[in-house]
């Protein structure tokens, strides 16, 4: 069975859009805040305004921006489009999410948002779980 990338990679395929206009990143990007937005409890939707806002959100928007390019090798001209920052914004996020790794628990944090992005990606349609009296046997 295809795992999701695979199953998006197809759609893009099939589509007309420009390359400027991923799918796949589009993805990326909004698993990335979503996940960190949850994980930092701050809202989504201020991961994307064109406002730098609040320290948390900022920092939160660093950490997002970082995810999409480590976990999922977006440039940093693709995670830019998708945050809606220049190439050389998400270059000093990068840069500045690296320096906060060197305390253990921001690391850590890092760490488990890492392994959940690339859980999440990886998933089939086999390892979802059945749902209870369906035409398989569940």
């Amino acid at each position: 069975m295809p795992n999701v990338i695979d199953l998006i990679d197809t759609a893009a395929a099939r589509s007309s859009a420009s390359a400027w206009a991923s799918p796949k990143n589009r993805l990326f990007a909004q698993l990335s805040r979503v996940f960190v937005a949850h994980e930092l409890g701050v809202p989504v939707e201020d991961l994307r305004r064109a406002s730098r806002g609040v320290a948390d959100i900022c920092e939160a928007r660093q950490a997002a921006m970082y995810l999409a390019h480590v976990v999922f090798g977006m440039s940093f001209t693709a995670v830019g489009r998708e945050f809606g920052r220049d190439r050389s914004t998400v270059a000093h996020a990068c840069e500045q999410v690296e320096w906060r790794r060197e305390d253990v628990s921001f690391d850590a944090l890092l760490t488990r948002l890492e392994w959940q992005l690339r859980a999440a990606t990886q998933m089939t349609r086999t390892d979802a779980p059945r749902q209870e009296g369906s035409a398989h046997g569940g």
